[in-house]
């Protein structure tokens, strides 16, 4: 009786989990480059009562064996790196990245990488993030006195005015995404 009272406690952890993942998910619909998770589970261990083929006594053979599990548990909740659905903004400065690929961030301790694509240009011509972290990846700051910026499906971007700069972006690609740890405000490192 108690073995089964902690197998459906166990049960009922996972589920908890699970609508924790659900929630946060539905939470950030409209949040801008953010990747939802996918809870994953595990069976936990087994007790065999009795293995299959065991002799049952007058020469009988059991067909098959008596395990009893112990419950589930939670081991991973990958992000699902896909590309969502794509909404017109307006803002020539909002991008999108359709297929694989992290834009490079310049944090306080190293880099990290976001698919966020609001970007925008500071006072100082940088290319940066909404909250306010300078792109790396080949962004190059626009020089004063542009009239006209142009960010190409390839990832060109051109700067028209006084000084004419045309450069090219490049993502950051890793082999496996779901690797990454999730820092806050769609940063992964």
């Amino acid at each position: 009786m108690i073995r089964a009272l902690y197998s459906a406690v166990t049960g009922m952890q996972a589920q908890q989990k699970t609508l924790e993942v659900v929630a946060n998910n539905l939470a950030n619909v409209n949040t801008t480059g953010f990747k939802r998770n996918r809870a994953e589970f595990q069976d936990l261990l087994y007790q065999t009562d009795r293995a299959s083929g065991a002799e049952q006594g007058n020469n009988k053979v059991a067909p098959s064996g008596i395990q009893i599990g112990h419950g589930s548990r939670l081991v991973s909740t990958p992000k699902l790196f896909t590309t969502g659905e794509l909404t017109s903004t307006g803002d020539k400065f909002n991008v999108a990245i359709t297929g694989d690929g992290f834009f490079e961030v310049t944090l306080p301790n190293g880099k990290g990488y976001t698919r966020d694509g609001a970007l925008k240009i500071d006072a100082t011509g940088n290319w940066v993030t909404s909250d306010g972290q300078q792109l790396g990846g080949g962004f190059q700051a626009i020089p004063p006195g542009t009239t006209d910026v142009s960010i190409a499906a390839d990832g060109t971007v051109t700067a028209k005015g006084a000084q004419s700069v045309t450069f090219k972006v490049t993502l950051t690609r890793f082999a496996n995404p779901a690797g990454l740890t999730a820092l806050g405000n769609n940063l992964y490192s």
